[in-house]
């Protein structure tokens, strides 16, 4: 595993658990609005050895619970399955957050038992998916993933994050018909970290995330605003 971050505390990554998020290098994305550039596209940079990670959460038994695990894409790590292992091993449930590009490491973690909670990120609707994800999607990769949560009967939850110039009203009513029923989707505006692949970005304000909030509620009743 490439690890190029460790958030030590967490209480808002792993819902309903005291956790810490740990964040893989690289990415098959280029979302122009992705607040971690320097993990996607800089390769750099001190990596933290696998057995510091599991030194650390030795050390935390007991405090923490859960161990998030982000990006970057977290399944282009080629050992990312026992690394999950030896970490659940040591008693930590484990929240996975994807792209949902590599279906067939989502299988993997799914039948195996190895993931207690999953978020994925939709990027946009599905005809427009190429565009806001900045680089040539298939498609039928995201669906498959989509539909493959949705019916593994562990936790999980959906996540857009909106920019003005990337998403549309349109963009939210056909995210509604594709994942109707979802069990959880949240919409956050975007926020510049600084960090971005592309600068001069803009978030939707209050009444404007609302307004594409209710476009997904038609067909997703469980969609909700986060921050």
């Amino acid at each position: 595993m490439i690890i190029k971050g460790l958030q030590k505390l967490t209480l808002l990554d792993f819902p309903g658990r005291v956790g810490c998020t740990i964040f893989t290098a690289g990415c098959n994305f280029r979302c122009p609005f992705c607040h971690n550039a320097s993990l996607v596209v800089k390769n750099g940079g001190y990596a933290i050895p696998e057995e510091e990670i599991f030194d650390f959460l030795e050390k935390r038994r007991g405090r923490l619970s859960g161990v998030c695990i982000s990006g970057g894409e977290p399944t282009l790590q080629p050992d990312l399955i026992p690394f999950i292992k030896r970490v659940r091993d040591m008693g930590y449930a484990v929240k996975l957050d994807t792209n949902g590009y590599r279906p067939e490491v989502l299988s993997e973690l799914i039948s195996g038992g190895l993931v207690d909670y999953i978020a994925m990120d939709i990027k946009t609707s599905r005809e427009r998916y190429s565009a806001v994800a900045g680089v040539d999607i298939d498609i039928s990769k995201i669906e498959e993933s989509a539909d493959m949560i949705m019916r593994s009967g562990i936790d999980y939850e959906f996540r857009t994050t909106v920019v003005k110039e990337l998403h549309s009203a349109e963009d939210f009513t056909n995210i509604g018909n594709w994942l109707s029923g979802a069990n959880a989707f949240f919409l956050q505006s975007f926020a510049d970290s600084g960090d971005c692949i592309k600068s001069g970005l803009n978030g939707y304000d209050k009444n404007g995330l609302c307004d594409l909030l209710n476009l997904l509620k038609v067909k997703i009743p469980s969609a909700k605003i986060r921050g």
